[in-house]
C-alpha cells in the first residue's frame, strides 16, 4: 500500500497494437532467437542486458535505469490460454478479465465502484483519450474522459459538451456492434454526458501546475504529463488509464518499436521526474501491457499476431525484479508458432488490486490465480 498515509495512485498505460515481447525482453544468448529472426534481431552488443540471459531493447533506456534502481518488474510470458490474436477481443479479454465470454463489466469500473461505492467523487477514474476504454466501463460508475488536458481546460459552454458528446458517440459506435445497442445504452444512459462532467472539475488541473520539466512533445508524454497535472492538483483520483501506439509491427519493425520505446521510455522518466520533484511519486504506480505478443519467426520485415507477452510494473513501492519464466522458444514447445502464455494476466491483476489497491481481487478478475509478489510491504 502508498506511504505516508496517501492513497494509492494506479495508472495504466496501454501498449495498444500487440506489442512484441522478444525484442523488448530479448534473450539475447539463445541461437534460436536469432535462427527465427533474420530481419528483426538485435545484436548482443545492442541489448540493455539486465542478467546473462535477458536485456531489453536498446530504447528502453531510462526504463533500464528504473529496473537497475529496484523500481521496476518484469512480468514474462504474461497472457490466457487460447488466444485469439485478434486484437479487438483479446483488448475485450484484458479489460473484462472474461475469456470464455463477451463480458459487459470493466475490471478497473468494478475497482472504482469498490474504491467509491456511494460516487463521492466523479474523478475517482480519468480516462485520458479519444474514447473511453472498456476496462472503465461500468453502468452507474462515472469515469472522467478527456482527450487533451490543454485544449480541454480552455473549452467553454457549447463546446465542452459537443467534446464529450464526440468521446460517447466514439465509445458507442466502438463497442455496440461487439456487445451490443442494450449495453452501450444502459451505460450511457447510466453515467452519460452528466458524468462526463468530471472533466469540467478537471479544467482546475493546468492551473495550478507548475513544473520544471520538460516533457517531449510525443502524443504519450502530453498524456502522462496531463495524468501528472490531475494528480498534483490534489482531486483525489485513484485511477488513470490511458494508451500509446500502434505496436502492430508486421513490417518495418525495427524503427517502428525503437520510436514507440524511446517515446514511452522517456515520456515515463519524465513522468516520474515530475512527481519526485512535487514529492508525489512514492503513492503512484504504472502498469504497462500490450494485447498480445508477436509470432517467434519473422515475416522478412516484421512479426505477426503471437500469444505470451510481457508486462511492466514501474514505481517506488515496486519490488523490482523479473517475476515468471521467460516462455520456451523450442519449435516443440510453441502453439501455433507462438510463445506459450504461462502466468494469466487476471493474476497481475489481482496483484495490483489487493496488494496495491487494499481490493479484494476475486469478484474482479473473476477467480483465483497464481499472483506475483511484485509489491513492497511497508
Amino acid at each position: 500500500m502508498a506511504t505516508n498515509n496517501k492513497d494509492p495512485v494506479l495508472v495504466v498505460l496501454q501498449l495498444s497494437g500487440g506489442n512484441d515481447y522478444l525484442n523488448t525482453v530479448i534473450p539475447y544468448t539463445d541461437g534460436l532467437y536469432y535462427d527465427n529472426r533474420k530481419a528483426v534481431s538485435l545484436t548482443e552488443n545492442q541489448v540493455l542486458a539486465i542478467d546473462g540471459g535477458v536485456g531489453l531493447n536498446p530504447a528502453m533506456g531510462p526504463l533500464k535505469g528504473m529496473y537497475d534502481q529496484g523500481k521496476m518488474a518484469v512480468i514474462h510470458g504474461i497472457g490466457y490460454p487460447d488466444s485469439p490474436r485478434s486484437h479487438f477481443r483479446s483488448m475485450d479479454i484484458w479489460h473484462t478479465c472474461e475469456p470464455e465470454t463477451l463480458g459487459t463489466e470493466g475490471w478497473l469500473g468494478l475497482a472504482t465502484r469498490d474504491i467509491d461505492p456511494n460516487k463521492e467523487n466523479i474523478v475517482t477514474t480519468v480516462s485520458f483519450g479519444p474514447s473511453l476504454f472498456r476496462a472503465l466501463v461500468l453502468p452507474g460508475v462515472p469515469v472522467a474522459c478527456v482527450d487533451d488536458l490543454d485544449s480541454y481546460g480552455l473549452l467553454t459552454g457549447i463546446s465542452g459538451e459537443k467534446q464529450r458528446e464526440q468521446i460517447l458517440d466514439r465509445f458507442s459506435r466502438m463497442y455496440a456492434p461487439e456487445v451490443g445497442n442494450d449495453v452501450v445504452t444502459e451505460y450511457l444512459g447510466q453515467t452519460g454526458l452528466e458524468a462526463m462532467k468530471g472533466a469540467d472539475i478537471l479544467k482546475a488541473a493546468p492551473v495550478t501546475y507548475s513544473s520544471t520539466v520538460e516533457y517531449a512533445e510525443t502524443t504519450i508524454a502530453q498524456k502522462l504529463r496531463g495524468i501528472a497535472q490531475i494528480h498534483l492538483a490534489g482531486l483525489g483520483t485513484r485511477i488513470f488509464y490511458c494508451d500509446h501506439g500502434s505496436f502492430d509491427s508486421h513490417a518495418n519493425q525495427n524503427g517502428m518499436h525503437t520510436t514507440l520505446w524511446t517515446d514511452v521510455s522517456q515520456a515515463l522518466d519524465d513522468f516520474y521526474a515530475d512527481l519526485r520533484e512535487h514529492d508525489a511519486a512514492d503513492n503512484v504506480i504504472v502498469l504497462m501491457f500490450s494485447e498480445f505478443g508477436r509470432r517467434v519467426r519473422d515475416n522478412g520485415s516484421g512479426t505477426d499476431h503471437g500469444a505470451a507477452g510481457a508486462a511492466f510494473v514501474i514505481g517506488d513501492a515496486i519490488k523490482g525484479g523479473q517475476y515468471g519464466e521467460y516462455p520456451s522458444r523450442k519449435a516443440e514447445d510453441l502453439q501455433q508458432g507462438d510463445l506459450v502464455p504461462n502466468m494469466d494476466f487476471r493474476g497481475l491483476y489481482a496483484t495490483i488490486l489487493e496488494d496495491w489497491l487494499g481490493l479484494d481481487a476475486k469478484p474482479i478478475v473473476k477467480g483465483n490465480f497464481e499472483a506475483p509478489k511484485f509489491i513492497r510491504s511497508n
